[in-house]
């Protein structure tokens, strides 16, 4: 005699409703942790002498042009590009580039 869904002891639908349940449980574990988020605007090398002779009004030319989108770094990992956004008097950053899951862990080697 063939087994049907009907005799397995728990149906499918409940335990997949199981299984996620006890995903998000996992998950909730991972929400609380904190990141170091950072929004680097350009970067650029500088001697010593030249940081020593440092004063307010000083111009420090970045390597980034002002039009260039801005990276975001989760951690030291670049994870997004965004352009600078004003929102209720604050800066804000609008996302124009998500690097994608597959390539942030190619990242991490």
């Amino acid at each position: 005699m063939e087994e049907t869904e009907s005799n397995s002891p728990v149906p499918h639908s409940q335990q997949a409703a199981e299984e996620l349940q006890e995903g998000l449980k996992n998950l909730e574990l991972l929400l609380d942790i904190p990141l170091d988020v950072s929004i680097e605007v350009g970067r650029t090398k500088m001697l010593v002498r030249d940081l020593l002779m440092m004063d307010e009004g000083y111009v420090i030319e970045l390597s980034k042009g002002a039009s260039d989108p801005l990276d975001v770094y989760v951690n030291s990992r670049l994870i997004a590009r965004g352009e600078v956004v004003l929102v209720n008097d604050k800066l804000g950053l609008r996302l124009t580039d998500v690097v994608s899951p597959a390539e942030r862990i190619e990242n991490l080697a």
